[in-house]
């Protein structure tokens, strides 16, 4: 079981660092002076070959003296015998001198290694960092357990040989493999990957790898893409041998695939969920979540194991004795998943997903559909949002506009980050589909400050409640709440806009907005 599994990983990994700590600081009795620059140094004979790629990188400096966000870093650090490895099976290189001749190469290789946050194995996620590398990507992690050992993989790499040698700016974890900077995209990684050809063809089919081929890195608008993909032999355990066996299930009368209306378009795009996200983002919440197809996708993640769709099918019947138990959800296969390419994330799952009917569910909107926004919670600071044609969904008149992250800051505020206005404005966000129903709609504000602003709402250009007044209903300790508007009713499953319009000049502070069904 899934949770059982997480508390095994961490009581043996725990258990081993516990053990070595003591050798560990024995060693290192300097490492408030030591610098992580400095610790590759003093063990020049074990690092020489990434040391040499870190200086050619002009990262020397940078890993020489502390992060001016105040947040450390953290270098995964592969020995010398990593490198050699690295380079036999690169066919770029034929040797150290030949990568360091190629000085971007050896810049953008060193600065993977290096997350913008100084980070201890317990804090690890079961998916992606939430701090960039200092080439700007994610690196995931993964947990494993054998019989008399766990460890931690890197982007299922490098394994992590000795965690948490703490220095002056950061952490170093010692990895056995070198990191290969993620160069593919989700479709590359379907084409590098046999296993995967009747969905990768019925993505070609369809048009989706066009969309399956976009790099978040290449446009700041560009946002993520979470696939969730069955093998072929998923596809085979369901009667599933050819991509021709797949329209006749999904699509028989009907062979305009490339329409918004064709049903195996609406299959494949039921597959994509907007956004990048990893496993632990499922953690602890049951909603829908938007995909690329005509209907939402249905996660619960409160439970043992995720569960897709769970209730919608019944998959398999076990019987023990007097006990029955129905298998009615699509699992996640948790090993198998958190890959993560310069499209987004890729999640293996372990039956056929097909699309159910969608059922209502709290769902809240935090802007994280702004691929600008993401990229700023990776660094605490203020940003100002000078234009809104660089946003997918949010624009604004009237005051200037800010992003605020609060890094490891404490703040009431969800995720500790926030829109911001102060004066006459109006702001205007376009929300994602929602399903249709009856709902209760909740903004989350800031509500303790004499300056703050008397708000109105507007959803799809109809007022909801009266007006709001922000100066109160906060408190010092909590002074970001939750507050209701009112009550919506939406009779499709689309896209709606919500706007905020200051009716008495003043402070604005938006966290997020949340809809709650009307039974």
């Amino acid at each position: 079981m899934r949770k059982l599994k997480f508390l095994l990983y961490f009581l043996i990994i725990f258990a081993a660092i516990s053990c070595d700590k003591e050798e560990r600081i024995a060693g290192f009795e300097d490492a408030e002076d030591t610098s992580i620059y400095d610790y590759i140094v003093e063990n020049e004979e074990q690092y020489s070959s990434f040391l040499a790629i870190l200086e050619k990188g002009n990262l020397d400096k940078t890993l020489s003296g502390y992060n001016p966000h105040g947040t450390d870093y953290t270098l995964f650090l592969p020995d010398n015998d990593a490198i050699d490895r690295f380079i036999a099976s690169n066919n770029q290189f034929s040797s150290l001198d030949d990568m360091l001749n190629n000085v971007a190469y050896s810049a953008e290789f060193a600065r993977y290694h290096v997350v913008n946050k100084g980070i201890h194995s317990s804090d690890f996620p079961f998916g992606a960092f939430s701090d960039e590398t200092l080439s700007e990507d994610f690196l995931t992690v993964s947990f494993f357990i054998e019989p008399d050992t766990a460890y931690y993989k890197i982007n299922n790499q490098a394994t992590v040989k000795f965690p948490n040698i703490e220095l002056s700016n950061g952490y170093i974890h010692l990895i056995e493999t070198a990191l290969n900077p993620i160069s593919f995209t989700t479709y590359d990684w379907l084409n590098m990957n046999s296993g995967f050809s009747i969905f990768k063809e019925a993505a070609e089919l369809t048009g989706f790898d066009a969309r399956l081929s976009q790099n978040m890195k290449s446009s700041d608008t560009i946002q993520g893409v979470t696939l969730l993909l069955e093998s072929d032999v998923v596809y085979n355990n369901f009667g599933i041998y050819s991509l021709n066996d797949l329209i006749q299930l999904v699509s028989p009368d009907n062979d305009n695939y490339t329409s918004e209306l064709n049903p195996l378009y609406n299959f494949v795009g039921y597959h994509l969920l907007t956004g990048s996200l990893f496993v632990d983002d499922f953690e602890g919440s049951n909603t829908n979540y938007i995909t690329y197809s005509d209907v939402p996708l249905r996660v619960d993640g409160t439970g043992i194991d995720f569960a897709i769709n769970k209730g919608k099918e019944v998959f398999d019947t076990i019987i023990v004795d007097t006990d029955t138990t129905y298998i009615d959800y699509i699992g996640f296969l948790y090993d198998e998943s958190n890959i993560v390419t310069q499209t987004g994330s890729i999640h293996r799952i372990d039956k056929l997903m097909k699309q159910q009917v969608p059922s209502r569910a709290d769902v809240s909107f935090e802007f994280w559909d702004e691929p600008l926004i993401s990229k700023f919670r990776a660094t605490p600071g203020t940003y100002l949002l000078e234009d809104y044609m660089n946003f997918l969904n949010l624009s604004w008149s009237g005051s200037d506009f800010y992003f605020v992250e609060l890094g490891d800051q404490e703040s009431t505020a969800w995720g500790a980050d926030y829109l911001e206005t102060d004066g006459d404005f109006v702001i205007s966000y376009k929300l994602p589909r929602i399903v249709q129903g009856k709902y209760q709609l909740h903004l989350g504000v800031e509500r303790f400050n004499s300056e703050n602003a008397v708000i109105e709402v507007y959803v799809d250009g109809t007022k909801i409640g009266g007006f709001f007044d922000l100066t109160t209903g906060g408190t010092a300790a909590l002074p970001f709440r939750r507050m209701l508007i009112g009550s919506v009713d939406f009779n499709a499953y689309r896209t709606h806009t919500i706007e905020i319009r200051s009716l008495i000049p003043g402070r604005f502070l938006w966290d997020y907005v949340r809809f709650e069904p009307i039974y």
